[in-house]
């Protein structure tokens, strides 16, 4: 496999690991948006969120409730952001599914989404029809 995370995993590339447990590997991001910016990544290789079993989704969670206070006691950031991008479009890079955990401090210059509007029909519509493809 050609997966640059299942190298890092296999230790066939390095990394600057912070923790691990049976399920998952955490390590710093090597082009990091922020100090202590930490991937928390699957050892099992999954594309993609929609591929991760639940109880492997559920791990990496874990992991992040763990990793996440001691990254902000070593960086005295006060927040943090916790992220996926899920395909291409979305800005995957690493096709191996993988949570980034991003310290914030007031005034870091990083930016959020930006907010939108929905009409009110658009709105129930759209809401009706999501509910509608759960069922």
């Amino acid at each position: 496999m050609d997966c640059v995370f299942c190298k890092i995993i296999a230790g066939q590339i390095p990394c600057d690991k912070v923790y691990e447990n049976g399920a998952v590997l955490a390590f710093l991001d090597i082009a990091p948006i922020s100090r202590g910016h930490v991937l928390v990544v699957p050892k099992l290789h999954f594309q993609d969120l929609a591929a991760t079993p639940a109880e492997t989704v559920s791990a990496m969670m874990d992991a992040l409730q763990v990793i996440a206070p001691a990254v902000l006691r070593v960086t005295h950031a006060p927040a943090f952001n916790v992220g996926i991008n899920n395909g291409a479009a979305a800005g995957q890079i690493v096709m191996h599914t993988h949570f980034h955990l991003i310290p914030r401090i007031d005034g870091d210059g990083l930016q959020s989404w930006p907010h939108q509007r929905y009409g009110p029909e658009e709105s129930a519509g759209l809401a009706k029809d999501i509910a509608a493809a759960l069922r």
